[in-house]
């Protein structure tokens, strides 16, 4: 029996996951859950992976220059998740109102939800890109860089905050596209983007062909540009609209009463990620104590890390799509439901990677640089990391959950007491007063996530979000 059933299943499962790819109009508020969340999961973990490409791409090339140049990426990276951390909260509130509005099938208040969003993400991004483009040197230095350091990526960081407009807008227009419950449009724009990335990054960085040579500054220009090509295929998109979001002329018009309520929830949102993003932050400081190899050595072991866990991301943005969607529809036991299961499919999928970081970190580190200096304490920073992986799964999908919700309180005051009442001094103690040093810094990472993991969970089985309104 279990042979037929397998045999009868198989084609329907290979079935929607070409539907999955390909997209299509679906109602994730009946039927399978499990169809839901495999037509939902797999365009948004392929859209994660595209989006970790950008990551790991830069690491690889700027790896050919150096541990300061390696340095560099790693100090504007952590500025530039600041802005991320506004872009990412500003896209929780814009996915659980998007999602929401078409659960109750107010496609209108969707795309009014969508443009406010949008209105006020760019002056997030023009504020902040003026400030990157005057600043740049002295924002490296303040980060405990160098003068080396900042001579060699000025540049670097003076492009990648002066374009932060277009990190801003493909997170927030992919937003709206989950929301929507179209995962596939948001998949294919990181993968246009990634593709220009893909092309232009060695072309700037070595100078090949006619284009000119600009060490690290090319990686800065080339991940810029493909950003904002993907920005507008998106614009395009949104104006043609489909068949559940669309931005027409009567649209765009600011509307203070929905704009207002996307900044509440979107100001715990943002505090949300600033406070996991600036951990971060807390976290180079540490490192940096221990010179350019520890810098280096975080930061290639990290891009890997975010390499595995943004493609996790994106199943756990499933779950913020189905838990708004079914809310709007007055469904929340239904809700619940498709948490507990993406739960457990995302800590299957991230524990296995986990497992092979562990096993072959060294391999996996050679593949971005052989610097001995580098590639005994990355390898060790990618192992201690790697244990913390089913711990990452399920939290990732419970502070989804809430944020899906429209809830990003709880998750808010759960990230101040593992990140920066727990993680910070408990790296600092490591690292300094244990005698770990960097390994310190690395080790805190899995035991602070394993505690917001158990958190999430507890506080998520009270149900007080099923009530939340937004």
């Amino acid at each position: 029996m279990g042979s037929v059933v397998t045999t009868r299943e198989a084609p329907r499962f290979w079935s929607s996951v070409r539907e999955a790819i390909r997209g299509s109009e679906q109602d994730f508020t009946t039927g399978s859950i499990n169809r839901a969340i495999l037509l939902l999961a797999i365009p948004m973990v392929l859209e994660m992976a595209m989006e970790s490409l950008f990551a790991v791409v830069d690491v690889f090339w700027v790896a050919h220059l150096g541990s300061n140049a390696v340095a560099t990426v790693g100090l504007t990276e952590s500025m530039i998740i600041l802005v991320a951390s506004v872009a990412l909260g500003l896209s929780l509130s814009t996915t659980a109102m998007v999602a929401r509005r078409i659960g109750e099938k107010d496609h209108e208040g969707a795309a009014v939800a969508a443009v406010q969003a949008i209105a006020i993400g760019l002056l997030v991004a023009v504020v902040v890109g003026v400030i990157g483009v005057v600043d740049g040197p002295a924002l490296l230095r303040l980060m405990g860089a160098p003068p080396d350091m900042v001579r060699v990526g000025s540049s670097y960081t003076r492009i990648m905050l002066g374009g932060c407009a277009t990190v801003v807008l493909i997170y927030l227009n992919n937003a709206i596209f989950r929301g929507a419950g179209n995962a596939a449009i948001a998949m294919r724009v990181l993968w246009f983007a990634n593709l220009v990335n893909l092309i232009l990054d060695p072309c700037l960085i070595f100078g090949l062909g006619p284009f000119p040579r600009l060490g690290v500054t090319g990686a800065a220009t080339a991940t810029t540009i493909g950003r904002g090509l993907g920005v507008v295929f998106q614009f395009v998109v949104l104006a043609r609209g489909t068949d559940r979001i669309r931005i027409g002329l009567q649209q765009l018009r600011l509307n203070f009463d929905v704009m207002a309520r996307l900044v509440r929830v979107s100001i715990t949102g943002i505090l949300q990620f600033l406070i996991a993003h600036t951990s971060w932050i807390g976290l180079v400081r540490i490192v940096a104590m221990f010179g350019a190899a520890a810098i280096a050595s975080y930061t290639i072991a990290i891009r890997i890390v975010i390499f595995a866990i943004l493609p996790s991301w994106g199943m756990s943005n499933a779950a913020a799509t189905l838990v708004g969607q079914n809310l709007g529809a007055r469904e929340p036991e239904r809700a619940e439901k498709s948490v507990w299961k993406t739960g457990f499919y995302n800590m299957v999928f991230l524990g296995a990677l986990g497992v092979f970081f562990i096993l072959f970190a060294e391999p996996v580190i050679h593949l971005f640089t052989t610097d001995p200096a580098i590639v005994p304490l990355a390898a060790s920073c990618l192992r201690l990391l790697s244990y913390g992986n089913i711990f990452y799964a399920y939290g990732m999908v419970m502070v989804q959950a809430f944020n899906g919700a429209g809830d990003t309180v709880t998750p808010t005051i759960v990230n101040v007491f593992c990140y920066w009442l727990w993680e910070i001094p408990l790296a600092y103690w490591l690292a300094i007063h244990a005698g770990l040093q960097a390994r310190g810094a690395f080790l805190s990472i899995p035991i602070a996530e394993g505690t917001l993991a158990i958190a999430s969970m507890i506080l998520f089985r009270r149900g007080r979000w099923k009530t939340q309104q937004i």
